[in-house]
């Protein structure tokens, strides 16, 4: 037995309690949905009932299933806008030296420090002025606040490793400023385009606060809005089934989209660690 074991257990341990930790909530929450009635108080780490009651109940008598594609619909075109405009900023940023570049880089990445609630008064002012409440679109504006800081922050670290021989050929040919972005350039940022766009989708999926403030009826709300205002038979009474269920039915998708890219996640986060 070598020498060092000690260290490997060691290890190998404090894996499996970060994975416990991280992967147990959502397991549990899976065992709830699966409850009923009485059940759902019943402490019970071993699925022994397997009742798709809850999940039925989501999408009866009410907009669970608007308000899911609503969360698609959005988070999509969030990500769209995010990468577009953060590709040609960070094209503008990370190639082009102009005067006051580093302080332009500086500011984008002080907006996505404030907190949400401190933008919200005058965010609502602006959609409120274009005429954006209550729709589709003045959540898109709304969730760009905070994913394209962070989008431009990383595609303009990865364009700036870029090797600038690759441009300059493509000048030589006669390559147009986009011909280079999307012919050029983007093929070798697809692992930060996929990051990026991966983690923008999450959090505008994930939002809250904005998507409460900015939306007033049922069918222009998202689901972590919908899953907040549901509700049981009395005014006390909260259907933690019900409410598990639509957690789970939520999660899963970012849990499958994770999982499909994951290699592109990995080379996305680990390229910006070593300069070829």
């Amino acid at each position: 037995m070598p020498r060092n074991w000690y260290l490997k257990v060691g290890f190998w341990l404090l894996v499996t309690v970060i994975v416990l930790f991280s992967v147990f909530p959502f397991y549990y929450a899976i065992l709830t949905s699966l409850k009923s009635g009485s059940a759902l108080f019943s402490v019970e780490y071993i699925p022994v009932i397997f009742d798709l009651t809850n999940y039925a109940q989501v999408f009866e008598g009410s907009s669970f299933g608007r308000n899911l594609f609503n969360s698609v619909l959005v988070s999509t075109a969030v990500v769209a806008l995010s990468l577009l405009l953060g590709v040609t900023a960070s094209y503008a940023l990370g190639r082009i030296k102009f005067r006051g570049r580093n302080i332009v880089l500086l500011t984008i990445l002080g907006v996505s420090m404030f907190p949400q609630v401190a933008v919200l008064s005058g965010l609502f002012e602006l959609i409120r002025a274009f005429g954006l409440y209550n729709s589709m679109p003045g959540l898109v504006l709304a969730y760009m606040i905070f994913t394209l800081p962070f989008t431009v922050w990383v595609l303009t670290t990865f364009m700036q490793q870029l090797p600038e021989e690759l441009e300059e050929a493509a000048i030589v040919d006669g390559a147009s400023p986009w011909q280079i972005i999307t012919k050029v350039l983007m093929p070798l940022l697809w692992p930060a385009l996929v990051t990026t766009g991966l983690l923008a989708f999450i959090a505008a999926w994930n939002e809250f606060l904005f998507a409460l403030t900015f939306t007033l009826t049922n069918e222009q709300r998202t689901v972590p809005v919908a899953i907040a205002l549901i509700s049981g038979a009395g005014q006390y009474e909260l259907p933690w089934g019900t409410i598990m269920a639509a957690s789970v039915i939520v999660t899963v998708p970012l849990i499958v989209m994770v999982l499909v890219f994951q290699r592109r996640i990995v080379s996305g986060l680990t390229a910006g660690a070593v300069k070829g």
